[in-house]
């Protein structure tokens, strides 16, 4: 079934859907190519590798770039794209169905502390069936060779038998442009457990935020609420494959929704995003989720949908000029399902769209260019826009304008 959908051209899938009562917007349609870009290999030869972090100029490791493999290693890649052998001193990692070394990202004050973030799937030390998401910091030798100072900050509450939706990805808070000391973390519902994330007994399908050190910021929508996990931001959340804080200061949020309705959101404090009593998609067998409703008062509505589905992963804001002044401040998008980056051109919050909209969708490069499924998108501090590939021989990507 899923093979007959994904093998209908464009058109006759849309019309197809539609048909079915999905609603299309727009900005869903077919992107269409924007600026020529050139695809510069920077490292191959990565096995799934998830998550890029770029290290500081000068470091003292002598390396450039820091991926995770969803495999369980973690590389250093100098400039050249020689990738280093594994980082020692990571912890026990599940790498079953979707699980695996995940997201990364360094400190705000890496180039002083050597503190990173790390999140992955955790095997039971009682029940190898179970495993669940959590979030590590450590800190990263002066060669480059080991994490020093392991500590586990959080653990989903519950560990689950399932290989699926563990989302994973990390972003720090920031107050006035300034870190502000706490953490936030994207977590799947695991699939099965779809209706947890509902629950605010559970970390499944949540938004979580805490401090560095692992404790409850005291200003936590739930954190007095009998019952609840203090460290719930927003819930209701199906699959996150990104997140971040944009240049406006809002946290960001993408995930992925089952036959259509991936989503991007703007969590916000206590606020739930529906899932599963709501959906802009239908369940595999292609029968209605939940309600059978895309709205439900008391819950958020999306920024953005796709529909059909791209498999978003990995988002990026675009803040420099190397492609030219008008992509400043335009969202970046990966596409594990097609392999290609959507450009969305946004339109700041109005009277009309409280949360701001996106005007326009096109794409950055086409998949033919990339051959792959596109699992991380970064800027680096050279301005320039790279990629990580989700296949046993990835790549590490660098995308540079044609002049």
């Amino acid at each position: 079934m899923m093979a007959f959908f994904c093998a209908l051209p464009w058109p006759a899938l849309a019309s197809l859907l539609t048909a079915w009562g999905f609603c299309l917007p727009a900005a869903a349609t077919a992107p269409t190519p924007l600026t020529p870009i050139t695809v510069q290999d920077v490292a191959t030869g990565l096995a799934h590798p998830w998550a890029l972090a770029f290290l500081p100029e000068g470091d003292t490791s002598g390396a450039r770039y820091l991926v995770t493999e969803r495999g369980g290693s973690l590389r250093l890649i100098e400039a050249g794209g020689r990738v280093r052998p594994p980082v020692q001193g990571l912890p026990a990692v599940q790498a079953v169905g979707q699980g695996g070394l995940l997201d990364l990202m360094l400190d705000s004050d890496f180039p002083r502390n050597r503190v990173l973030y790390f999140c992955y799937a955790e095997p039971d030390s009682r029940e190898p069936a179970l495993s669940g998401t959590a979030l590590a910091s450590a800190r990263l030798s002066r060669d480059g060779s080991r994490l020093l100072d392991l500590r586990v900050l959080l653990r989903q509450v519950p560990k689950v038998d399932s290989g699926n939706h563990y989302g994973c990805r990390i972003a720090e808070g920031r107050r006035a442009g300034v870190p502000d000391g706490t953490l936030f973390l994207a977590l799947g519902e695991r699939f099965s457990y779809r209706d947890q994330a509902q629950a605010l007994d559970n970390h499944l399908g949540k938004v979580l935020r805490i401090r560095k050190d692992g404790g409850v910021p005291a200003d936590n929508p739930f954190l007095n609420r009998p019952g609840a996990q203090p460290e719930i931001w927003s819930y209701g959340h199906r699959n996150p494959q990104g997140l971040l804080v944009g240049p406006d200061g809002m946290l960001w949020e993408l995930e992925h929704g089952p036959m259509g309705g991936d989503e991007i959101n703007l969590p916000k404090r206590g606020a739930n995003y529906g899932w599963p009593q709501v959906s802009h998609g239908r369940n595999y067998d292609m029968s209605a989720v939940g309600t059978g409703q895309s709205t439900q008062p008391g819950t958020e509505q999306p920024l953005h949908v796709w529909t059909p589905s791209i498999a978003p992963s990995g988002m990026a804001f675009v803040s420099s000029t190397r492609y030219g002044q008008d992509w400043l401040g335009q969202l970046l998008v990966g596409s594990l399902k097609f392999g290609y980056v959507a450009r969305l051109e946004l339109e700041h919050p109005s009277a009309a769209y409280p949360q701001g909209r996106v005007v326009r969708e096109s794409r950055m490069v086409e998949p033919k260019a990339i051959g792959q499924r596109v699992r991380d998108v970064r800027q680096g501090p050279d301005g320039f826009i790279y990629l990580l590939t989700d296949h046993p021989q990835g790549r590490l990507l660098r995308l540079l304008p044609q002049r």
